[in-house]
């Protein structure tokens, strides 16, 4: 029915069920109408008409079906010597490219290794006079709808269009109405063949769990008169993994599915076409065009999702007026799925009957001898196996080959040509593991020991070797101490002192030594002063009065003395514990047994702030030191007593404070707090008076009579 309208150049829709010849129907008319040397030397054409670009371009979804139309306009054209070239992904580049160079005729290829010649310039579509879309609701569907579109804007606007397909709904013919002119809608069907799968072809439906179902399957592979056979999955790590199992119960199986490489994948479907394997487990790549003679049994594994695909699925069997048996297995959860497929195709299995391995009515059905086990008997092993098939070294790109849990060996890519080469398993010998290499200060191992380093002898030895380089290449970064905003490298160091001490300055010297120390054991980074931290001024403080106030007479060590004194006090003094305040609080006091011959008549202008029980410590050493205490000027409140009678200056009072009047204003003190008077000393001098401090409430002191 197709071919006189196909001949005449119109447009073509061509509908009709599996295994009913489609592929000559279009392929044909194509061979026809291609222009080749025999054409010009019969007078059939001119000499221009000649050209070595494609004249027919066939258009296909799946590789394994563009190499078998590719075969089969091969053998077609063979008496008018027509060029066929099929152009797929996962092969190399170059032969296909080399090939289009020599000259085509007819191009079959799948879409993304068609628009990847066509846009390096590597293949040219302007003389192309006819187009076929085989599969077309496939190609027409929205995974291969923008490419399609691609491909045909690359053709000459003048062209005849063929659509063929076995399924081809309403929405589908209305899409290719848009690439078309005036084209003939051709359904061809049988007269008592009414329904849409081909009536040659028995259907078993039964209903299966999914831990039983390799057990079910090897037994349907041992009924009478089963010829090949073909299992289909729904996904890729299920026919992986069942490929697997029948191989082990021993059955010649291959896998086809998107996880393999393309050498595998036709290593496999050449030894199912061959007769070394009798079973192919397989995705929906091959359910749509594979042709192959002698399939008697078609099992759908896991039940399809739609009710095309389970037409191309059982279209694999029955073909071309043979017989053949679909077996379909529907686990508990596809159900729901299954029923619309059965009410879509009106199969009359909307209840499949609960099978299981065992069942007497599945040895009854397909004719399974009784006794049958899930094992394959050796005497019935008789197929040579995929190993028997070569595999090809088709240049893959991209370094893929076989891979996920299905993959059979390995392979190695080359790096120039970026080509796979496949290896059938390969031994573990053969590959070297990776060594890690060893550094040393940013240097191999090997050459640091060439260089003159000391011999390893162990791996702890090495990294401590290591580790001891790395730090003498890269320097620590050091914190720098700093003291009163100057680095304390800075500071203005005290020169060498050239005459002998007094006993008094011996006396300041060791006690400025044992408060240093303690100050810089315990140094940390500033921080603001709170009220608590007030102690950490003690240790210096008292020692700064007491260097100070040395008579002016003194030599110039005694000045370079105060000088290096005074320096620390004019940074702000830093937080100290308990334990450090306790320290220096035994320095101020050995220092202050000292320094009392060598008293001054000017004070210091320091007013240090002192804790509770730095307060008191200081307190009761003056007392027994002098014997007497002063009370200080300070300001009081209503109920304060009034002032007592003023003394001479203390030493530790700033000067102004000293020649201040009585009059002056009083401290202001709180309701418990009670103040000890400067005292006067047997030889009519002043003693160190306690400093001026401010007390809390509940705050008490132990003030000590003001006469010794």
């Amino acid at each position: 029915m197709t071919l006189p309208v196909a001949l005449s150049g119109t447009d073509v829709i061509g509908q009709a069920k599996t295994g009913t010849g489609k592929t000559l129907g279009f392929g044909l008319p194509l061979i026809e109408r291609v222009t080749v040397p025999a054409d010009v030397e019969a007078g059939r054409a001119r000499p221009e008409d000649l050209t070595e670009a494609p004249q027919a371009l066939v258009v296909v979804p799946t590789r394994e079906l563009c190499t078998q139309v590719t075969n089969d306009l091969l053998t077609a054209g063979k008496v008018r010597n027509v060029r066929v070239l099929a152009i797929y992904g996962g092969r190399a580049y170059e032969p296909q490219v080399e090939a289009l160079r020599k000259g085509v005729d007819v191009v079959v290829g799948t879409p993304g290794r068609l628009l990847d010649l066509a846009g390096q310039k590597k293949l040219n579509l302007k003389h192309v006079k006819s187009l076929v879309l085989d599969e077309a609701d496939e190609m027409l569907d929205l995974g291969f709808l923008p490419d399609v579109e691609k491909i045909i804007n690359m053709l000459p606007a003048r062209r005849q269009t063929m659509l063929f397909s076995a399924t081809m709904p309403g929405a589908v013919i209305g899409l290719a109405r848009r690439y078309m002119s005036q084209p003939t809608h051709i359904r061809a069907t049988a007269p008592d063949d009414m329904g849409a799968t081909v009536a040659n072809t028995t259907q078993f439906v039964y209903r299966a769990h999914n831990m039983d179902k390799p057990e079910l399957v090897s037994r349907i592979l041992q009924a009478d008169g089963r010829g090949l056979a073909m299992v289909f999955c729904r996904t890729k790590r299920t026919a992986a993994d069942l490929a697997d199992q029948l191989k082990q119960r021993g059955f010649a199986s291959g896998a086809v599915h998107g996880d393999l490489g393309q050498g595998a994948r036709e290593q496999a479907l050449r030894a199912f076409r061959n007769g070394k394997v009798d079973v192919l487990v397989c995705t929906d790549v091959a359910a749509r065009g594979i042709d192959v003679e002698g399939v008697t049994h078609v099992i759908n594994y896991q039940s399809p999702e739609e009710e095309k695909t389970y037409l191309h699925r059982i279209g694999r069997t029955g073909r071309a007026g043979a017989k053949g048996t679909a077996i379909t297995l529907v686990d508990w959860d596809d159900i729901p799925r299954w029923q619309l497929i059965n009410k879509a195709l009106d199969l009359g299995f909307s209840d499949p009957p609960e099978t299981y391995s065992t069942s007497p009515h599945l040895f009854t059905d397909l004719g399974i001898p009784e006794g049958t086990r899930g094992v394959l008997p050796r005497s019935e092993r008789t197929r040579a196996g995929l190993d028997a098939e070569e595999l090809e070294d088709l240049g893959e790109p991209g370094g893929r080959g076989p891979r996920g849990r299905g993959a059979r060996g390995g392979g190695r890519t080359d790096s120039r040509s970026g080509s796979r080469t496949e290896e059938r398993e390969p031994e573990r010998s053969e590959r070297t593991p990776r060594r890690r290499r060893r550094m040393r200060g940013g240097a191999p191992l090997e050459e640091a020991a060439s260089a003159g380093t000391a011999p390893v002898e162990s791996p702890a030895t090495d990294a401590v070797a290591a580790s001891d380089d790395a730090t003498a290449t890269r320097t620590p970064r050091r914190r720098r101490r700093m003291r009163g905003g100057v680095p304390a490298e800075q500071t203005p160091a005290t020169e060498p002192v050239t005459t002998e001490p007094t006993a008094a300055e011996t006396a300041v010297a060791t006690a400025e030594g044992t408060t240093t120390d303690a100050a810089e054991s315990l140094e940390k980074p500033r921080r603001r002063r709170t009220r608590k931290s007030a102690a950490a001024s003690e240790a210096v403080t008292p020692t700064e009065t007491d260097v100070t106030a040395a008579p002016a007479t003194d030599t110039a060590p005694a000045a370079e003395a105060e000088q290096a004194v005074e320096a620390p006090a004019t940074t702000k003094p830093r937080r100290r514990t308990r334990k450090a305040a306790a320290t220096a609080e035994t320095a101020l006091d050995t220092a202050e047994g000292a320094t009392e011959a060598a008293q001054a008549e000017e004070p210091t202008e320091t007013r240090p702030r002192r804790t509770r029980k730095a307060a008191a410590t200081a307190e009761a050493a003056v007392n027994t030191a002098e014997g007497a205490e002063a009370k200080p000027k300070t300001r009081r409140t209503r109920k304060a007593v009034e002032p007592a009678e003023a003394g001479p200056p203390a030493v530790g009072i700033p000067a102004q404070a000293a020649h201040e009047p009585e009059a002056a204003a009083p401290r202001r003190r709180t309701r418990k707090a009670t103040t000890a008077a400067p005292a006067e000393s047997a030889d009519g001098g002043t003693t160190e008076a306690k400093p001026r401090t401010r007390r809390t409430r509940k705050a008490t002191a132990t003030a000590e009579p003001a006469d010794s």
